[in-house]
């Protein structure tokens, strides 16, 4: 049984790392078209990628869409998870289970609503539709980890600041968020990675000028074959996953999430 166990663990890792085993290795190929296996191993193509004028715009965009919305999100999302976990107002289940659902949406409707009856009947800017759309999808990841940091916050501790004359706002600035701190970060983590690799609603509400790097990476594709785009994929996948790991080590990111 022990030996079954442990062919059926190499199977789901390879099926796991395989996709990115293959595209770091295409990406750090030598030949003039993206192709499995390399003909040869060089840095050609990860250099080429920072010499392309589009990826280095669509970055920018990404990383100042990503910063900005997971902000956002994080500074309407954390009242709302203390309001409920602190007032249980009436329908708390049911504000809970509202504040979710776009994480059950699939993203690809999502961004064509967003598009046809929010982006077209107000002439919304690009930029700003991709702000709104990507704070309104990250406020239900901020409000569900900064809720479990919450919950692990003893409620006699905020009720004892008060007591010693804080208000309650003085409590939550001075007791509460301090005590917290790691969860809202690791929100920010969580928020920004998934603004910055976010498709199907940036997909939807990009325009012409104005592109994100994933949406950005998928026209280039569309034109051009060159190993490139693979260099690019695995750079931004080691991105994350070492987002990801710095954050466990120093946050202990898995007792949020």
């Amino acid at each position: 049984m022990r030996s079954w166990g442990r062919i059926t663990l190499a199977l789901v890792l390879i099926f796991l790392i395989g996709p990115f085993a293959i595209i770091l290795a295409a990406g750090l190929s030598d030949g003039e078209t993206l192709a499995f296996p390399p003909q040869g191993i060089s840095l050609r193509w990860v250099l080429a990628v920072f010499e392309l004028e589009s990826f280095r715009a669509s970055f920018a965009l990404s990383l100042v869409l990503a910063t900005a919305s997971t902000m956002a999100a994080l500074v309407l999302g954390t009242p709302v998870a203390y309001a409920l976990d602190r007032y249980r107002p009436p329908g708390a289940i049911a504000i809970s289970a509202l504040l979710t659902s776009p994480l059950v949406v699939p993203g690809i409707i999502v961004g064509l609503a967003l598009l046809r009856h929010f982006v077209i009947p107000l002439g919304v800017g690009v930029t700003t539709a991709l702000f709104l759309a990507h704070t309104a999808l990250l406020i239900p990841y901020a409000a569900r980890v900064v809720s479990a940091s919450l919950a692990n916050l003893r409620v006699d501790i905020e009720e004892a600041a008060i007591l010693l004359g804080a208000s309650r706002p003085g409590a939550f600035f001075r007791v509460v968020l301090p005590n917290i701190r790691s969860g809202v970060l690791a929100a920010f983590i969580l928020g920004f990675i998934t603004s910055f690799n976010q498709v199907p609603v940036s997909l939807f509400l990009s325009g012409p000028g104005v592109s994100t790097l994933p949406i950005d990476m998928l026209s280039y594709m569309e034109f051009t074959y060159d190993p490139s785009i693979a260099a690019l994929s695995a750079m931004l996948a080691l991105m994350s996953v070492a987002i990801v790991l710095v954050a466990e080590r120093l946050l202990g990111l898995s007792r949020y999430v």
